[in-house]
């Protein structure tokens, strides 16, 4: 008999492994309304699915393992991450999936709201906060829509020695800024970005990316805590926050 891993577990969705099938509960069936189109659509590797039956999704493993840990170094090589851009630019450039994604005048007011939230409660100084808004305001600009993951966390890529096996947990796939994925990938992990765009390309706006790791810091917070999550452990939200203290 395998053993069961929670890989994720909260109040709105929890996801086991056993062996090589992930069980995904949500209790919004969009989300995997989501997940399931967007892999179908995308143009790089991604899980398989076996079955569905709501609130449950079962997708394949897949072969590899993810680039890396939010928290802890990348033991990934700079082939790898080469590889990693070369698959997200691929995502970016192909047709926009049919569905509406994020608008920067919401994006802006959860920015406000999160910013106020942090403050009223003492969660971190208000230097920070304050530095980090200035900083978040470079990614509130519009974009020119891309399909993007939405969610490119370092553990949603997955290699095998230097090769994309795979990318997981579409769920938040939509046409949105290109920047917000390279950003999301490289929270945590800036040191990687040069890497990154070796196969994604360099014609980025960094001050772009780093809004992006700011807003993330920012908005996610709360969430992460009141789901019994840590964004002051090594490495995390609030480290990416107050690293963006030293910059110019």
């Amino acid at each position: 008999m395998e053993e069961v891993e929670v890989v994720v577990a909260h109040s709105r969705r929890v996801t086991l492994r056993v062996g090589d099938v992930f069980l995904k509960v949500d209790v919004d069936p969009a989300h995997a309304d989501v997940e399931v189109r967007a892999m179908a659509l995308a143009p790089i590797p991604t899980p398989a699915v076996l079955w569905r039956e709501p609130p449950a999704l079962a997708i394949a493993a897949v072969p590899g393992k993810a680039l890396g840990v939010l928290g802890a170094p990348s033991t990934a090589s700079p082939a790898a991450w080469a590889a990693a851009g070369a698959a997200i630019r691929k995502l970016h450039d192909a047709p926009l999936p049919p569905w509406p994604g994020p608008v920067l005048e919401d994006l802006a007011a959860e920015l406000d709201r999160e910013c106020a939230w942090l403050l009223a409660n003492g969660v971190l100084p208000a230097e920070v906060v304050r530095r980090n808004r200035e900083i978040a305001e470079a990614a509130l600009r519009p974009w020119e829509p891309a399909f993007i993951h939405g969610d490119l966390q370092i553990t949603h890529v997955f290699v095998d020695g230097d090769e994309v096996t795979g990318v997981i947990d579409w769920s938040e796939a939509a046409p949105g800024d290109a920047l917000f994925d390279l950003a999301t990938l490289t929270l945590g992990h800036e040191e990687r970005l040069d890497d990154l765009l070796v196969g994604y390309g360099d014609a980025v706006d960094r001050d772009v990316i780093r809004g992006w790791w700011s807003l993330r810091g920012l908005t996610a917070s709360r969430w992460l805590i009141e789901h019994g999550f840590d964004p002051d452990a090594p490495g995390c939200e609030f480290d990416v926050l107050r690293a963006r203290m030293g910059e110019p």
